[in-house]
């Protein structure tokens, strides 16, 4: 138990990282974590992954609001790029959500895969990522890629436990953004995925009892990673924007490949 929770306080602190700089409120690294945790401790089977989704929801709502409110008082949200894109997103969290309490783990654990895959892919092929010509002022976001976009987005996002920033950051980047405004701008995106999932994984008659747990929620986990992840994201805060922005977004990608191993290393 206390190589679990050392396990979980040591990623926690890399989550605090990832969050500030790249917007992912902890997903990416969360969801492998608890469920490489879980697997090999007093609770593996089928339910493994749906818990590592549903807590990872649940540490990114601290996680992604902490890292909202510094980006906010360092000057780097815009509003147009947030509001009403994030009404339409919590409609697809919640949705996303409620799907994937109905799908096996395997299922799930593929389906993070192949997302992660065709992530990496699109980064990596499609130009307007990795290195962009900044546009003044960027380009604006049309109705359709708010509505059906962001319903989209919130409706893998949530499904997945991940925060959407994946499909947000590429978003913004091709509209234009430096690096450190569209990681930034991932993190209030991230919020209604967050409360949207966590409120469905805590609510789903499909979970079973368990003690520390609130639905699929393991809040034990969720503490330790949390305990590790806040205090970095005071941290992590001091070096944004300090980042050249093609380092930044290769870092992005890179870190995706790792998680992306990661998972198929562990069986999925």
């Amino acid at each position: 138990m206390l190589i679990s929770f050392s396990t979980l306080l040591l990623f926690g602190c890399l989550t605090g990282v990832t969050t500030v700089l790249f917007g992912f409120g902890g997903g990416f690294v969360t969801v492998p974590v608890v469920y490489g945790v879980l697997s090999v401790t007093a609770r593996p089977g089928a339910d493994a992954m749906h818990v590592a989704v549903a807590t990872s929801a649940a540490v990114m709502v601290v996680n992604a609001g902490a890292a909202t409110l510094t980006q906010w008082r360092q000057g780097r949200l815009r509003r147009a790029y947030v509001w009403p894109l994030a009404a339409f997103i919590a409609l697809g969290a919640t949705a996303g959500s409620f799907a994937a309490t109905l799908v096996g783990g395997t299922a799930l654990r593929l389906l993070f895969a192949a997302y992660l895959l065709v992530t990496i892919t699109d980064c990596l092929l499609r130009k307007g990522f990795l290195s962009v010509a900044h546009r003044t002022p960027p380009e604006s976001l049309g109705r359709g890629t708010i509505t059906l976009g962001g319903t989209g987005i919130g409706l893998v996002a949530a499904g997945l436990g991940v925060g959407g920033s994946v499909m947000t950051v590429p978003l913004l980047r091709r509209r234009g953004l430096p690096m450190a405004e569209a990681t930034a701008m991932a993190n209030p995106l991230s919020v209604p995925v967050a409360v949207a999932g966590t409120l469905v994984y805590a609510l789903a008659p499909t979970a079973h009892a368990a003690t520390g747990h609130l639905g699929y929620v393991d809040l034990g986990a969720g503490a330790a990673l949390l305990l590790g992840s806040l205090p970095t994201i005071a941290l992590a805060r001091r070096i944004t924007g300090r980042v050249p922005d093609r380092v930044h977004s290769t870092a992005y990608v890179t870190l995706l490949v790792v998680v992306l191993i990661v998972m198929l290393a562990m069986g999925v």
